[in-house]
């Protein structure tokens, strides 16, 4: 298992963008209006915007900016949501493709969101 990413969640796009390329310095690899991406030599660094429509169209409940999810990658996530449900971890979202990947999303114990997605497999 390893760390693939971390998503920042933030109430303004462009100032954050500006902060985290400019003042950090960090290299743009993405952007958008809702999902920006710097080229980091490790897991990725995201930001979100924390108020976006839905599939919809409609407004999404927010995530507080300021607040980061982490992102983890694992070889087998069926193997992975069983030992999670053997431990009673909260899923927020049961193994689904998403976007072409499969991801689930579970809760630790303070509540934080934790994304979990499966490398993808040979064919």
């Amino acid at each position: 298992m390893r760390v693939n990413y971390a998503i920042v969640f933030v109430s303004e796009m462009k100032r954050s963008v500006a902060f985290y390329r400019d003042v950090i310095g960090l290299p743009l690899r993405f952007e958008s209006p809702v999902w920006t991406e710097f080229a980091t030599e490790g897991a990725t660094l995201a930001l979100h915007l924390s108020r976006q429509p839905n599939a919809s169209g409609a407004p999404s409940e927010p995530e507080t900016p300021g607040r980061c999810r982490p992102g983890l990658c694992v070889s087998n996530l069926d193997e992975f949501h069983q030992r999670m449900a053997d431990h009673r971890v909260p899923c927020l979202q049961p193994p689904k493709d998403v976007f072409g990947s499969r991801m689930a999303q579970y809760a630790d114990p303070d509540g934080l969101t934790i994304s979990v997605g499966e490398e993808p497999r040979a064919s």
